[in-house]
């Protein structure tokens, strides 16, 4: 359980994906194994799958405020507040 928690702390969008991938992936055989899907069929469904699971931590990870994902915001200074505060004149 040690060894989850540090790889947590360590990749928390790479565990996310695995979990919700995973889950997503246990879903859709689920939900369309009787349906009569041909291999490629299969193939590609998982890999629509796993593309979408990629996509959603992605986004989720939007609102995580993680400072790796860019550049650190930076403070505005009086003189910077002062020019976008200031109106263009002419």
């Amino acid at each position: 359980m040690n060894a989850l928690k540090l790889q947590w702390e360590k990749h928390p969008k790479l565990l996310s994906f695995a979990i919700l991938a995973i889950g997503m992936l246990i879903i859709l055989y689920f939900s369309a194994r009787h349906v009569g899907f041909t291999s490629t069929q299969w193939l590609v469904l998982g890999a629509a799958t796993l593309a979408l699971a990629a996509l959603c931590v992605w986004i989720i990870s939007w609102d995580a405020g993680d400072p790796v994902d860019g550049p650190e915001p930076v403070e505005p200074t009086d003189s910077t507040a002062q020019t976008i505060g200031r109106k263009d004149e002419g």
